[in-house]
This record gives structure tokens, sequence and C-alpha cells, in this order.
């Protein structure tokens, strides 16, 4: 399995000028690979292949008086550019087919140079490496400083360096796991529970833990909306709206930091407590467009979610997803009478047929964990995702310090 680990890096003024002219070249490649596209497409010629899109776009265009500044930055990065072009292009057709999976994708569009978030990446072939001082060593930017947070447990094949719209800079590292060193971390057990998600306690166990909601959002809506009218009074183009915009997004990015750092540390107590782990596969899109809107997505449960996933995967661990109109919340978990619908309002209910008194969410926890069959044993087959995508980091808030550990 591959994951992402993410550390903080803090370059210097000349590092930050080289980094952004690197940004700026990936941007006018993928650019040009999308308009040289667009026109075959126009003029009903076949589209032009990578390596005709690498030589006319990279070779050829360093060559030029208008393109010359292209060989200012490492030619990875410019090769790295067009294959995300390509890869988008792959992904638009095979959306159009049918072959790919989840929401409908459009062509690929140009990207702007206002984007408040700009990467590149460097493979093995661009000779990138980690100095002994524990500095990331970037081919024509140098030496940056990195906070290290963590030990990485393999040698990494890529690094993506990370602009974020609050004006941060990311080291994003892509490793290599060893399935045998990541089952032995973690000893099976016998324990198995379900988990009921919700709004007023974000998580309740078929157990009868509960566990609060932390609200990120809700709590820092007054700061946020105070930067936000900040923001509008601002004029347009003036660098006095440039300064408000960076604080909006720092704001914004204080909220999802804390969030992802709670639903990392929840998720991993829960697969390190548990062999088997089961979930109800919410319709969280569908809940998004109801007055609980923001309520949803201050929750954020398809993150946690996701999360549970590549760490069972990992550790091997039992995920179960149940459908989401099993009627959890209407069934007794004692006598498994159904009892039909409840309002949101009702939190205690009594069954009628054998009068026994549920915690609402409680029950349907307990149901949740028997309708996914982890009720009578806990060490049936595994059951597991598919292709785990490379996670963005595996622990805590993008590498926030911790400490000095060099890798």
């Amino acid at each position: 399995m591959q994951l992402r680990y993410a550390f903080r890096l803090y370059p210097d003024a000349a590092q930050q000028a080289a980094l952004a002219r690197a940004f700026g070249c990936a941007r006018v490649v993928f650019n040009d690979a999308v308009r040289a596209r667009e026109d075959a497409r126009k003029a009903g010629q076949p589209f032009p292949t990578a390596g005709q899109l690498s030589r006319k776009l990279i070779t050829e265009a360093k060559r030029t008086a208008e393109r010359s500044w292209l060989g200012e930055v490492s030619a990875v990065v410019l090769q790295q550019s067009l294959r995300d072009a390509e890869k988008a292009y792959r992904n638009f057709f095979a959306s159009l087919k049918g072959t790919r999976k989840g929401p409908k994708l459009g062509a690929p569009r140009l990207k702007s140079r206002k984007d408040t978030r700009q990467s590149i990446r460097f493979t093995a072939n661009a000779r990138w490496s980690i100095t002994g001082q524990g500095r990331l060593n970037l081919p024509k930017i140098g030496a940056v400083k990195v906070k290290w947070s963590r030990t990485l447990p393999a040698t990494p094949t890529s690094v993506t360096v990370i602009k974020d719209a609050a004006g941060r800079f990311f080291a994003s590292f892509v490793i290599d796991t060893d399935p045998a060193a990541d089952h032995a971390r973690m000893p099976e057990t016998d324990r198995t529970i379900g988990i009921d998600l919700g709004l007023t306690h974000f998580a309740v166990l078929s157990d009868g833990t509960k566990i609060d909601s932390p609200r990120f959002l809700r709590r820092a809506e007054k700061k946020l909306k105070k930067a936000q009218r900040e923001l509008s009074r601002k004029e347009k183009g003036s660098r006095n709206r440039a300064k408000a915009r960076l604080k909006v997004a720092r704001a914004h990015a204080a909220v999802a930091d804390a969030r992802r750092e709670f639903h990392h540390q929840l998720s991993t107590k829960l697969i390190c407590e548990n062999q088997g782990i089961a979930v109800e596969d919410l319709p969280v899109a569908g809940l998004a467009r109801t007055k609980l809107a923001k309520s949803v997505h201050d929750a954020g449960w398809s993150s946690f979610i996701s999360m549970l996933e590549y760490k069972a995967a990992r550790y091997g661990r039992s995920l179960v997803k149940i459908g989401r109109f099993e009627p959890t919340s209407q069934t007794c978990s004692t006598c498994g009478a159904v009892d039909g619908p409840k309002p949101l309002n009702v939190r205690e209910w009594t069954c009628t047929a054998c009068g026994a008194v549920h915690d609402r969410d409680t029950n349907a926890a307990i149901n949740v964990k028997t309708a996914a069959g982890l009720a009578v044993s806990a060490c049936g087959a595994l059951v597991r995702p598919g292709a785990i995508p490379a996670q963005r980091e595996e622990t805590g808030s993008h590498g926030l310090p911790a400490g000095n550990r060099a890798a």
C-alpha cells in the first residue's frame, strides 16, 4: 500500500522565489498540453502523443525566446506536469465511457496563476535527497528546511511540494509500506464494534461509548465571519485585500487541520482496539443538500470513513459497510422487532414488542454491528476495499511540529 507523509516546509525568500518559478513553469506546460489537444480536436486530427508533446512543449520550447525560462527549473517537474495532463484526459474519457467510478468528470481546463493551491512533483529521476542536517534538497531550488514531526518508515519514491491557500509549504512523500510489518504492529484481538455516526455525538459505539462532536467550524464561526467581513470591505486587486484573503484562508486551514487531526486520532484508536468494525454507508452528498448541510460538512463523515478504510486494509482489520436503507434506528436490538420511523427529537424509545428501553444512537450502533455480521465472530474473512490511493498523510494534520526527528 502507498501512503503519503506530509511535513511542513520553511523555504527562505530565495527558495520561495525558485518554487514560484517552478509552479509557474509546471502550470504553463500543463496549459500548453491542454491547448495542443484542444487544437487537435477542433482540427479533427488525432491527439498528439505524450512523446510528441514532451518534445514540442519542453525540449523545443526551451530553445525559443518565448519559453527559454523553462530551463530554469528541473525538467522532471515539467515532465510530471505533462503526465498530470495525460492522466486528466484519461480520467475524462473513462468517465465518458462509464468505466470510472464516481461523479462525471469534465474535460481538463486551463490552470490559473491565481489558483489557491500550487504543486510540483519530483520523482527519483530528479535526484532530490534528504541531507544529513535533515533538509530537503530539491534540484534548482536548494536545501529547504523541514519540520520533521515523525520518522519516515521507508525510503520515499517521490515527493510533491505543495503551497496551500494559506501560503504554507508542505512536502508530501509517497511511501510503500510493508504489509508484514504493519500487521505485526497490530496484534489480533477478539473485539468488534459497531459505529453510529451522528451530529449531536460524532460517533456512538455499540458498547455504549459516546464521542462528542467537536464542531470545529461552529466554534470558529465568529472568527471566520469577522475575517470574511474584513475581506469584503477591501478593494479588489489591492494589497490589503490579498492580506485579508490570506487571513480567511488561514482561519479555514486551522479548522480543517483540527478536524483532520481529530479524525486521525479517533480512527487510529478504533483500529487499534477492534478486529472488526461496522459502519453505515451514509448518503453524505444527499444530506449536504438539506438544512443540516453545514453541520454535515463540519462533521466530515466521508473523510473519517475513508481513514478507517485504508487503516483497516493496512493493519489487517475487518471493515464492513452496511446499506444506508437498513432500519437501524427503527429496529429493537433486543428482540428484532421493527418499531417504525421516529423523528429526530426522539432520543429514547420503548419497544412495543418486548418493552425494552433503548437509547436511540446506542441501539442503532448495536444494529449496525449485528447487520454487518460482527456480533457473532470477529475473526471472519477480512473485508477490504479495492485499490487504496495514496493518502495525503497517515496521522496528524500536515505534520504539525511535534519535535525535531529527522528522517
